[in-house]
C-alpha cells in the first residue's frame, strides 16, 4: 500500500537501522584491518550471515565484490552490498494503492510480534492522510487483545467494533465491515489471533474471516499484512513460511527493527518469499512506522 508518509519517515527508518548499521560498518572496518583478500572475503561473508542476511545472499554479495574490482576496499564493499540489497528488495516490491471503500486490511502474525501496536500506528498514519478508520477486534481468543486494541482506538480516536471474548472472530469481521459501509468509513483494519501453536485452528479461523469479509465487501480483504518481529531473527522466517502457506499474505511489516543489530533479516525474508516489505516499525511512538524504501534501507544499513 502506498501512502503519502510523514516528513520524518526517512529519519525514522535510519534511526531504526542504527544498531544494524553500527554492527555492519564496524564489522567491515575491522575485517579490512586484517590479512589479504581471501580471508577478507571469507570474514565478510561470515559478517553478513551473522547479520541474518542469509547464507545464499551473503555468498552472492561476496561474488559481486570479487567480480567488480581487484581492489577490496571499504567503499567497493559497501557499494556492492548496497546494490545487491536493493536488487533483492526491489524485486519483491509491488506498488499498491487504496482503491476500494471501505478498503479492508487484515493483519496477521504471532502473538507478541507487535501486531496490535502496528495496527494502531498504521491507523494513525491513515488518519493523518485524512482517512476515516475503523478497527475490528477479531482476536477474540484473548480478552487482553481486545482490551489493548480498544485502548489504542481511544487514544487515536478511531472507531472500533468488538465482541465479547470467545465470540466468533468472523462475526466480528462481518459486523465491522457492515458498520464501515453504514458509517462511510474509508479503511477497516482487522486484528486477528496469533496463537501459532494451534496452527490448524488459527489458519482455519483466518480463512473464515477472509471469506466472510469478501461477502460483505467485494474483493476484501484487499491486503493481508503479516507482522514479523525483527528481533526474533530466523524465527521470523519460519513464521513467514507458516502464514504465507496458509493465507494470501501480500505485504509484510517488520516490527521492532530498532531493537536488533540483525536488520538483514528483512533482506532474507524478501528474497525467500518475494512478498513486498510494506512498512518497518522503528520505535515506540505512533509516528515510528516508516514506509519501506529499498534504496534508503540499503543505505541505512551501511552509511
Amino acid at each position: 500500500m502506498v501512502s503519502k508518509g510523514f516528513p520524518r519517515q526517512f529519519n525514522s527508518l535510519l534511526k531504526g537501522l542504527r544498531k544494524s548499521r553500527r554492527a555492519l560498518s564496524e564489522g567491515i572496518t575491522r575485517i579490512l584491518k586484517r590479512g589479504d583478500d581471501r580471508p577478507v572475503l571469507e570474514d565478510l561473508e561470515e559478517l553478513l550471515i551473522g547479520a541474518d542476511i542469509g547464507v545464499e545472499t551473503a555468498a552472492e554479495i561476496v561474488r559481486s565484490i570479487e567480480e567488480r574490482s581487484q581492489a577490496i576496499d571499504e567503499a567497493s564493499i559497501k557499494q556492492a552490498i548496497e546494490d545487491e540489497v536493493v536488487r533483492i528488495l526491489e524485486s519483491a516490491q509491488v506498488s499498491k494503492g487504496i482503491n476500494a471503500k471501505p478498503y479492508v486490511i487484515m493483519v496477521v502474525g504471532v502473538n507478541g510480534t507487535g501486531k496490535t501496536t502496528t495496527i494502531a500506528k498504521l491507523a494513525h498514519r491513515l488518519q493523518a492522510e485524512g482517512r476515516k478508520v475503523l478497527l475490528g477486534a477479531c482476536d477474540t481468543f484473548r480478552a487482553a487483545a481486545i482490551e489493548q486494541l480498544e485502548i489504542w482506538a481511544r487514544r487515536i480516536q478511531a472507531e472500533i467494533v468488538r465482541h465479547k471474548p470467545g465470540a466468533d472472530a468472523a462475526s466480528v469481521a462481518y459486523d465491522a465491515l457492515s458498520a464501515a459501509k453504514a458509517r462511510d468509513i474509508d479503511v477497516v483494519i482487522l486484528d486477528t489471533a496469533g496463537r501459532l501453536q494451534t496452527k490448524k485452528n488459527l489458519m482455519q479461523e483466518i480463512g473464515k474471516i477472509a471469506r466472510v469479509s469478501s461477502k460483505v465487501v467485494s474483493g476484501a480483504p484487499h491486503e493481508v499484512l503479516l507482522v514479523l518481529d525483527a528481533t526474533t531473527g530466523q524465527n521470523a522466517i519460519s513464521q513467514a513460511k507458516a502464514f504465507s502457506e496458509a493465507c494470501n499474505v501480500n505485504g509484510i511489516v517488520v516490527a521492532k527493527l530498532d531493537g536488533t543489530a540483525k536488520g538483514g533479516i528483512v533482506i532474507a525474508i524478501a528474497k525467500r518469499f518475494r512478498i513486498p516489505i510494506v512498512y518497518v516499525g522503528t520505535g515506540e511512538s505512533l509516528e515510528d512506522l516508516a514506509p519501506f524504501d529499498a534504496r534508503l534501507f540499503a543505505q541505512g544499513l551501511l552509511r
